[in-house]
């Protein structure tokens, strides 16, 4: 009895160490990718430049974007550096998730995780470059033309990393929307039946989130909105698949009996 009792808090501590080691490589991988970007190449000002194409190539032939802050010429295009260290580090810090708790795992349990990381990771990625190379060109030059001829557009380069990010994390967030429906039916928290009764709802709710979480002009909303309706859609189509895929031995078994 003294063993088992013994055997809980060696295990529960073994679990921390195994841990902070996942933690701390993932960590280590990070700030190495950090320091290549600052240190060698390309350097946080051309990153930042970078980020700031879109909104440039929208601007008058020479405008270029402000700093109000005293210390925010060095401190945007540090943050930004860091976000991008963190994109290019992400698959190995989902790999030190996955072996994290992988051990734990049945094999089936291991074919459910494992494409799940991997599609979720690449549908974010897709999801941010849809906003960068297509929703912001269109958008920024939609909302310069519009603007009237006695106003100088000079955004703050602040402001514009804030809504950046913001737009690239919605977009990023929407197209895991497949992820999502089939997770919930994989779970069995839903059947794909009642996914699709309740079609009409998740249209309007679309719109209403696009309207949220964008710019208040019709065509930000419609690029959020029209993609999260589609990738609702796909997640219909592939979530039985992955369902028999995926299915325990157990399942498999009551299902032919």
């Amino acid at each position: 009895m003294a063993d088992d009792q013994n055997a809980i808090p060696e295990s529960f501590i073994s679990h921390l160490i195994e841990l902070r080691t996942r933690l701390v490589r993932a960590s280590v991988a990070v700030l190495a990718v950090f320091i290549v970007l600052f240190a060698i190449w390309p350097g946080p000002a051309a990153i930042y430049d970078f980020i700031a194409m879109p909104m440039l190539s929208s601007l008058p032939a020479g405008s270029k974007m402000i700093a109000t802050g005293v210390i925010t010429p060095f401190l945007v295009p540090m943050k930004i550096t860091l976000l991008v260290a963190f994109v290019i580090a992400l698959p190995w810090v989902l790999y030190q998730a996955w072996a994290f708790v992988a051990p734990g795992l049945y094999t089936h349990e291991k074919r459910l995780v494992a494409p799940l990381v991997v599609s979720s990771s690449l549908l974010f990625i897709l999801g941010v470059a849809f906003c960068y190379f297509f929703v912001f060109g269109t958008v920024f030059h939609f909302i310069n033309d519009f603007a009237p001829k006695s106003i100088s557009v000079a955004p703050d380069i602040e402001n514009y990393l804030d809504f950046v990010l913001m737009m690239c994390l919605a977009f990023g967030l929407t197209f895991e929307v497949p992820v999502v429906v089939v997770v919930l039916v994989r779970m069995n928290i839903v059947t794909v039946e009642k996914l699709k009764s309740i079609r009409p709802y998740v249209i309007v709710g679309a719109f209403i989130i696009a309207a949220v979480v964008t710019p208040p002009d019709v065509l930000s909303q419609l690029f959020l909105a029209i993609p999260l309706c589609l990738l609702y859609e796909v997640g219909l189509l592939i979530a039985p698949v992955f369902a028999r895929a995926t299915r325990a031995p157990e399942e498999s078994t009551d299902s032919t009996t």
